[in-house]
């Protein structure tokens, strides 16, 4: 080989790794613009969980390896008997830590609702919580998601809600934990609802969560089809000044990888226009494409709106 042609090839070669680092920063400097960080709730990887095809212990290499996230949100449901267990706690961590994964809340369902009106009823739902109050604290978790509900009027609940959420709140507050409410249903759907509620409550770790899909306020009987459902716009907009954390919700994808039933571009700029600069958890709930794509579909939409708002 000629020198001349042996020295176009090393330019060449040259060329080649700084074009591919630029895109390298380009990238890198497009994701340090948002104005939020990205988090995978495990939600997302339900029907894997659920199958048994992964533990919650996989979780946090799933996140990282799979996914190039590295905050994640628990479901409880995912190890709820081990809630006080030490040892499984501590596998826990040591695979957050062998991951660089850190643990931003845990999803609590199953502990009772917040707004029961019976008080015994309400006081064990509180009483319920406290050992995931407990776990999040060990797991270097900053909040709990909780439910708001009870059956009665919306006042009744709101009343109810207002009560179980202050005495959590009061516990949390000793450990440094955050309780916030999810719009997930029934009255805490109704954004105007939950807002009134968190002014009642006026705890500083007491919050929301607001997500992007879930405001069906009541279902057809027997059936899954929402039959009234509030404004995700509007109730986004009313739940942002309590937020300390926001759900992605996403279900299907059009062509152009925009969610289908969310303005993602609309919806992001009023998270943004709420002064919020959290964290924002990816939630795929679809069954076109599977978890995984449903994820990674997401995630790409999160930082290209991101960069766009």
């Amino acid at each position: 080989m000629s020198q001349s042609r042996r020295d176009f090839i090393k330019k060449l070669g040259l060329g080649a790794i700084a074009s591919t680092t630029l895109t390298d920063l380009l990238a890198e400097s497009a994701k340090k613009k948002l104005f939020f960080d990205i988090s995978l709730a495990e939600w997302s990887l339900h029907k894997a969980l659920f199958a048994k095809k992964i533990t919650n212990l996989d979780f946090p290499e799933l996140a990282r390896k799979e996914f190039g996230i590295e905050i994640v949100e628990y479901v409880n449901q995912f190890f709820k008997d081990k809630a006080q267990d030490t040892n499984y706690l501590n596998e826990l961590l040591k695979r957050c830590k062998d991951n660089g994964i850190k643990n931003h809340l845990i999803m609590i369902d199953g502990e009772g609702g917040l707004g029961e009106l019976d008080n015994a009823t309400r006081n064990k739902a509180v009483e319920n919580h406290y050992k995931w109050v407990e776990a999040a604290k060990y797991l270097g978790c900053k909040t709990i998601r909780v439910n708001a509900f009870g059956k009665g009027t919306a006042e009744e609940v709101a009343a109810a809600a207002v009560d179980g959420l202050g005495k959590l709140g009061e516990y949390a507050a000793k450990e440094k934990i955050n309780v916030i409410v999810e719009n997930h249903g029934g009255y805490s759907s109704d954004g105007k609802w939950l807002s009134g509620v968190m002014k009642q409550v006026g705890q500083k770790n007491v919050g929301t969560l607001p997500d992007f899909g879930n405001f069906c306020i009541e279902r057809k009987p027997r059936s899954f089809e929402c039959e009234k459902s509030y404004d995700r716009y509007l109730g986004t907009k009313e739940l942002m000044p309590f937020a300390k954390g926001v759900s992605a919700k996403s279900y299907d994808f059009d062509e152009n990888g925009n969610v289908i039933e969310t303005d993602y571009l609309q919806i992001m700029k009023i998270v943004k226009e709420s002064g919020f600069k959290g964290i924002v958890g990816i939630e795929y709930e679809g069954s076109k494409v599977d978890e995984y794509e449903g994820i990674k579909k997401t995630k790409a939409l999160l930082e290209r709106v991101g960069a766009q708002v």
